[in-house]
């Protein structure tokens, strides 16, 4: 009869031979137990091996909190890291998107978990994902507190790879967005993004294959990088300058990812006001230009469907407006005043956005 031990070392043996290495997930955990360490904060001690994870809100200070919940995936960006082996980014953007959509909230985000699946785990790929969320956890000021590693061969091919994130923030009950006093007249401040972020990817992709680019070209529109280093940049992740920001006075903000200007903008304001952009109130980065001329893609399109270079908007009464600039600012981030609430005239969108065809003509 068979010793326990040799049964399960069969056992192994044999859902190895079916292409899942137990082994080198455990080995995987123990690689990222150290970067997870490094994003500890108040409330959260951050060690990975339990089944959950636990946080101590009053430990923060929080009186009355609302809790918020995110979660979110970086897209076909990533077939762009696979295929340039350039991972650590994708590991931020995972953070970014996730946190980002916290503070339209006015929430502090608290808690980061991943969920990583490929055909093939190695320690080496999952080690430096891992270490892009846990950069962009110390950014955005939240622990990595755990999440799953999958190994799943048949459902992911050759380098392919998913990732997804779930975040959890908390924001007092009397400071949760956006405000009910967003009025008419009040300013909408744009916050540069650092890109496209992680947004439109497919179609970026099919951009570049039709105009015969691989992501190791020339980049057509930045001589200072190459193109997989452009397209590859992390999403900025705004925790700080955005907090910063409410405290300063900020009534409402939205997250331009998918969707754009026109699906994102209209979910953070009241239904009895309408919102009017000038496209020309900041520069266009090239990027953009250059994907809309080789799209070709139409400028609606390109407002509904990417950044366009605003990684936030942001309202607020004009008398507080400079305040809540200057608090992007402290953190190095770009802003213009790209806009204002208006009271809704019949047949007008909720978006409008003036001289478009100026920028994407």
């Amino acid at each position: 009869m068979p010793t326990q031990a040799a049964t399960q070392t069969a056992h192994h043996d044999a859902y190895a031979a079916s292409g899942v290495d137990v082994d080198v997930g455990n080995a995987v955990v123990e690689a990222i137990k150290p970067l997870a360490k490094t994003t500890r904060r108040t409330g959260a001690d951050a060690d990975l091996g339990g089944f959950g994870a636990l946080f101590d809100l009053k430990a923060c200070g929080y009186r009355d909190p609302i809790l918020v919940t995110t979660t979110d995936g970086v897209g076909t960006k990533l077939k762009v890291a696979a295929a340039t082996n350039m991972l650590e980014g994708v590991g931020q953007d995972l953070v970014a998107v996730c946190v980002n959509d916290l503070i339209a909230q006015g929430a502090e985000p608290l808690l980061f978990l991943d969920y990583y699946a490929s055909g093939k785990l190695t320690v080496e790929n999952a080690r430096r994902l891992v270490s892009g969320m846990a950069a962009g956890c110390r950014e955005a000021g939240c622990a990595l507190v755990g999440g799953e590693t999958a190994e799943m061969p048949g459902i992911y091919n050759g380098d392919d790879f998913d990732l997804a994130g779930f975040a959890l923030g908390a924001v007092e009950r009397e400071a949760v967005l956006p405000r009910a006093d967003v009025n008419e007249g009040d300013v909408i401040i744009g916050v540069a993004s650092s890109g496209l972020h992680s947004n439109g990817y497919s179609l970026v992709r099919r951009i570049l294959a039709e105009q015969h680019l691989s992501y190791d070209s020339a980049c057509p529109f930045d001589t200072q990088e190459s193109l997989a280093s452009y397209l590859l940049r992390p999403t900025r992740i705004y925790v700080k300058s955005a907090l910063a920001a409410v405290r300063a006075g900020a009534k409402a903000i939205a997250h331009i990812s998918g969707g754009g200007f026109i699906d994102n903008m209209p979910r953070v304001i009241p239904d009895s006001l309408n919102i009017r952009l000038d496209i020309t109130s900041w520069p266009m980065p090239p990027a953009f230009v250059w994907l809309h001329k080789n799209g070709p893609v139409s400028g609606v399109d390109m407002v509904r469907t990417l950044n366009c270079g605003i990684g936030l908007t942001v309202v607020s009464a004009p008398e507080n407006a400079g305040a809540v600039e200057q608090a992007f600012a402290a953190y190095g981030d770009k802003t213009w005043r790209i806009g204002r609430m208006v009271a809704p005239t019949p047949g007008a969108p909720r978006v409008q956005i003036d001289n478009l065809t100026k920028v994407f003509s």
